[in-house]
């Protein structure tokens, strides 16, 4: 038997049928039927030949996707032999997961906490202290003025059931202050320091973006020191489009180690971003968390961190990030609602001091999923009091 491949011929040689021997050459067209070449054939003889030839080219066939199928096994465990030792990959994904990638973009979405204060404003004069403030003081004040503090993040929706919500994301994006409180920089008498200005908290949302009905969430669970938070909406009605859940497990990061690879999802500065990084330092606290080098921007917290364990589309959760290193320095800044301003002309209006951050990227801290499963456990009464079971998400993790 041999294959002519300029004339897509195939020759399986002779068949003996009733002591005769039938020598012929079979002709395969991808497009057409199989076509038999040969003088000497009767009616009956060909149709039995041609029986025969079908269980020849079934078992070629066979043979020929067995040795494909082998090779290819031996290929794969060549180049990624690390891939079925049970421990979180290091290497790049071996073949395209953007599909799975992309299903798992439409379960993150981008959170936001919106709060407005009303700000009092003393004179010096007035000497106004902590304990001397009352609300016929605060009435009294020089001036009163609004404003509003605005912090983005990144959320992650895990629970979908009976027109009930939650998100998960970092504390920090909605713990804001109640009261905020400005002084003179001289302290006064006695070392007393005197208010220039108090701000009330009146009101905080604290919203997902694209929800429907507004959009507005509670915070169902919320941990300062571990900045874990869950966010909860309850709908009055089914909305009009599907909210896509989250529904890979919730891996061991006590697991991962030095170079474990790792994709992160998430919002920074408002534009939805997957990006990837290498896991330092895991298990520096001894409770999972761990640091990688993945880029970080105003918007990435609460963005889950995907791991590959014997590779992909095997993600698993090992946490969230939560902030990234930086530095702080305080700088003078004019009027905050001047546009298009002419740097040639010396500025002669009123100066603010501001805080600015400057981000060392390129190290971004992590929270575990140890410690995301930990809360959620710790609170599990209360949340299924309120119709919120997380049972599914820590079965799969022990």
């Amino acid at each position: 038997m041999y294959l002519n491949n300029a004339t897509s011929r195939i020759c399986l040689g002779t068949i003996h049928y009733s002591n005769t021997p039938y020598h012929f050459t079979i002709y395969l067209n991808l497009t057409s039927l199989v076509k038999i070449k040969s003088n000497n054939f009767s009616k009956r003889t060909k149709v039995v030949i041609m029986k025969k030839i079908l269980n020849l080219t079934k078992s070629f066939c066979l043979v020929t996707i067995i040795l494909l199928f082998a090779c290819s096994q031996r290929i794969y465990k060549v180049a990624y032999p690390t891939l079925n030792d049970g421990k979180y990959d290091s290497e790049f994904p071996y073949k395209s997961c953007s599909s799975e990638l992309k299903k798992i973009t439409e379960t993150v979405r981008k959170v936001f906490c919106k709060v407005r204060y009303k700000n009092h404003i003393f004179a010096y004069d007035r000497k106004v202290t902590r304990q001397s403030l009352t609300k016929r003081v605060l009435q009294q004040a020089e001036d009163v003025v609004y404003f509003h503090r605005t912090v983005a993040g990144t959320g992650t929706v895990i629970f979908n059931k009976n027109l009930k919500v939650a998100i998960l994301t970092c504390a920090h994006i909605f713990v804001k202050p109640d009261t905020l409180f400005t002084y003179f920089e001289s302290g006064g008498f006695g070392g007393k320091r005197f208010i220039q200005s108090i701000a009330i908290k009146e009101v905080q949302e604290n919203l997902v973006a694209d929800f429907p009905e507004g959009g507005n969430c509670e915070i169902l669970l919320i941990e300062k020191v571990g900045d874990i938070a869950i966010l909860s909406k309850e709908f009055t009605k089914p909305p009009k489009f599907n909210i896509p859940v989250f529904n890979y497990p919730f891996g061991k990061a006590r697991e991962l180690e030095w170079g474990s690879f790792v994709y992160l999802l998430g919002f920074p500065k408002g534009y939805k971003i997957i990006t990837k990084g290498i896991v330092s330092n895991p298990d520096r606290d001894r409770k999972g968390s761990f640091l990688i080098d993945a880029l970080f921007n105003t918007g990435m917290s609460g963005g889950i961190l995907l791991a590959i364990r014997d590779g992909v589309p095997n993600f698993e959760v090992v946490g969230i990030t939560t902030s990234a290193a930086a530095e702080y320095a305080t700088v003078l800044v004019p009027e905050r609602q001047i546009h298009n301003y002419d740097e040639s002309i010396p500025y002669s209006g009123d100066i603010f001091v501001a805080n600015k951050k400057n981000i060392n990227y390129g190290i971004t801290r992590a929270i575990s999923s140890e410690a995301i499963l930990n809360l959620l456990k710790k609170n599990k009464n209360l949340l299924r009091k309120k119709g919120f079971d997380f049972e599914e998400l820590w079965a799969v993790h022990e």
